[in-house]
């Protein structure tokens, strides 16, 4: 279509592809051009990464206008994932790997405030944040960098090096069967994103590879 970029396609389905974040930048990332319909009392988030980087990483990067750290999936060293909800976080211990495929999936819930974990399908103990919030709706959705403000705000030092795939979010929680269902592409609910109808916009150096 005349005026599009290349780099924009409508919903496409990304199944056999990863993203490749070929090199530590300020700026390149994937913009995630979709956001919840209201506010969440739930979500879930879900993706494949593969990465030989030992520093801090972000995964995923939702910011709203109020907080930067709205919701943050974020890996501080091997063997520890963060979740970040509302600028507030907390830690899950898991396996020490490098060059290792992992998945992972986090879910909250704000009745209770209850993270459920899951590493590579395996549930880990679950976790309290964050009880009573309601997570903004009107978002900067970022894989591959941490936005310290509202879409930007970037650091080359938690900038993603490393290939990304098969990512999912719902309104909702999830159970460790969907999970499951997730990480093979085949969701038992509908995402408000997801790999077979994914909405982005590459920014800078990322490259989307079979």
């Amino acid at each position: 279509q005349p005026g599009e970029t290349t780099s924009f396609s409508p919903l496409p389905d990304l199944l056999y592809n990863v993203f490749v974040f070929p090199q530590e930048t300020k700026d390149s990332h994937v913009l995630v051009r979709a956001k919840p319909e209201q506010p969440l009392q739930n979500f879930t988030v879900c993706l494949w990464s593969y990465t030989d980087l030992t520093r801090p990483y972000s995964l995923f990067s939702y910011a709203t206008k109020a907080q930067d750290n709205e919701i943050l999936l974020l890996k501080p060293k091997p063997g520890e994932y963060r979740l970040y909800v509302g600028g507030k976080f907390v830690s899950f211990s898991v396996p020490k790997s490098i060059a290792m495929s992992e998945h992972v999936c986090a879910s909250w819930e704000s009745t209770t405030g209850i993270v459920g974990f899951w590493f590579n399908g395996k549930p880990w103990p679950r976790k309290g944040l964050q009880k009573g919030y309601t997570v903004g709706v009107e978002a900067s959705i970022v894989l591959g960098q941490e936005q310290d403000a509202f879409g930007g705000g970037f650091d080359a030092q938690q900038s993603f090096v490393g290939e990304m795939s098969v990512v999912y979010m719902w309104d909702a929680g999830i159970s460790t069967s969907g999970v499951m269902e997730a990480m093979n592409n085949r969701p038992d609910k509908a995402p408000i994103f997801g790999w077979r109808n994914f909405p982005y916009q590459i920014v800078g150096e990322v490259y989307l590879k079979p």
